[in-house]
């Protein structure tokens, strides 16, 4: 085996997947953006989920946000729903997994607000409820997915975003991802700050 030679595949893998994907997402992220800066500016806020590798992609956007990316500004409404073990473990043991951010969402979610919902897949279960109940609370969904965009790429309004990696690999759409939450953090503040000099 050489490993080498593996590595380069993985850089030339992922390379080549973002320059593929640019075409397809620079819209679509285009206005998810716009829906974040009109939701923060209206005195929303975002609230962001996901499992697993995505779970950390949701923290790492809300961090991004709350305190800063790149430019020193005071910090931002948003809110990753995969941090709080007690609330997780609690919902997870008296009700249901799939339930862990649905009810976040029913609880601290209210018309105006944004989901970012991340699944690379589109189909997690915990997502999907996630998404319907972003419905209920008259919130709008920016869905970070990969692949067809599964379920929850059926379940978005025409006043939603889909942010869907056209690829079929889990590495490669995170790492998408990824790229796409520096782009829309990098994007809010210049929206919000202006253009640095």
């Amino acid at each position: 085996m050489n490993i080498d030679a593996r590595i380069r595949q993985h850089f030339a893998d992922s390379a080549q997947t973002k320059l593929k994907a640019v075409d397809a997402l620079a819209a679509p992220i285009a206005r998810a953006i716009d829906l974040m800066v009109k939701t923060l500016l209206a005195n929303g806020k975002i609230l962001a989920c996901g499992n697993g590798g995505s779970a950390a992609d949701s923290q790492h956007f809300a961090a991004e946000l709350l305190n800063r990316f790149e430019r020193e500004r005071p910090g931002l409404a948003a809110m990753a729903l995969t941090t709080d073990t007690s609330t997780l473990t609690s919902i997870a043991n008296d009700y249901d997994y799939n339930q862990v951010f649905s009810k976040q969402v029913l609880a601290l979610g209210q018309p105006g607000d944004v989901l970012l919902a991340i699944s690379t897949s589109g189909n997690s279960p915990s997502v999907v409820a996630a998404v319907k109940a972003a419905r209920e609370r008259e919130m709008r969904v920016i869905a970070l997915t990969g692949r067809s965009g599964g379920a929850i790429a059926q379940m978005l309004a025409d006043d939603d975003v889909s942010l869907c990696v056209p690829h079929e690999r889990t590495a490669r759409i995170q790492e998408v991802h990824l790229l796409i939450i520096h782009c829309i953090c990098d994007a809010v503040d210049a929206t919000l700050l202006g253009e640095e000099s």
